[in-house]
């Protein structure tokens, strides 16, 4: 009896360790839907961000494995632990700081205002009493809300639902990652989406674990400085984000 019930108990634990998985596997959480940064390919969870992740676990000699979630539920499902890390142009906010821990840099958020052609919103000031699409908890949010709170904030799960929103008239316009505008623009040129405005801020993204978690953040980090070093950082910026402006910190060897 006593055999049988430490056996269970070993089982347990080593469930419980690993998630039901291989425990020597780092659990990614991350979106499939907002390229260039983070989607799936072919079956293929990539982007710049998680490339940039690959990359670093590779040179730390860590694996990894990505699951699709929606970005309202990350953070969280990061503080719980359902998984090691978020990967997903995470702004590093002060309010997101109280809840998970974020690696260092690896780049900076540049917002946009996205229209259809012809649309009467086409900088800050005339998003007042304009229904204007957000994606819950983001950057973008924040910075509606409290940069033009007459306008009303139409907040959405992920970046299909806000782009279907614009593209069928619901809405009036779209505050997103520049990159991912950029991308809409490009991929829909029946429906004659544009930038209307594009403004680089100085807030940071950065890969999110759990609070106290102090050992995967210092491989994160050494990854993240490794990469920027031998070029990797730049060649991935390159790929996938070519239009977007190279902070100077990140540029390594040529």
């Amino acid at each position: 009896m006593r055999k049988t019930i430490i056996t269970v108990l070993a089982a347990a634990l080593a469930l419980a360790g690993c998630g039901g998985g291989d425990s020597d596997t780092l659990r990614v959480g991350t979106l499939g839907d907002a390229p260039p940064n983070i989607y799936v390919e072919n079956g293929n969870y990539t982007g710049f961000d998680n490339e940039l992740l690959k990359a670093i676990a590779a040179k730390q000699n860590l694996k990894v494995e990505f699951s699709a979630t929606e970005f309202s539920s990350l953070l969280g499902q990061v503080a719980n632990g359902q998984f090691d890390i978020g990967s997903s142009a995470i702004a590093q906010t002060d309010e997101r700081k109280k809840n998970v821990d974020f690696s260092a840099p690896y780049n900076f958020e540049v917002m946009s205002i996205q229209t259809k052609e012809g649309s009467p919103v086409t900088d800050e000031a005339s998003l007042a009493g304009k229904r204007i699409a957000v994606i819950q908890g983001t950057v973008g949010d924040r910075w509606l809300t409290t940069t033009v709170p007459a306008a009303q904030a139409v907040r959405f799960p992920d970046y299909a639902a806000a782009l279907g929103a614009l593209k069928s008239g619901s809405v009036e316009g779209y505050i997103l990652d520049l990159t991912i505008a950029e991308k809409n623009v490009a991929a829909n040129p029946d429906v004659k989406l544009k930038v209307t405005k594009s403004f680089t801020t100085d807030v940071p993204h950065g890969f999110a674990v759990r609070k106290g978690n102090g050992e995967l953040l210092g491989k994160l980090n050494a990854g993240l400085e490794q990469v920027i070093a031998d070029g990797t950082w730049a060649r991935l910026h390159q790929q996938f984000l070519p239009s977007a402006p190279v902070d100077p910190r990140f540029q390594g060897k040529s």
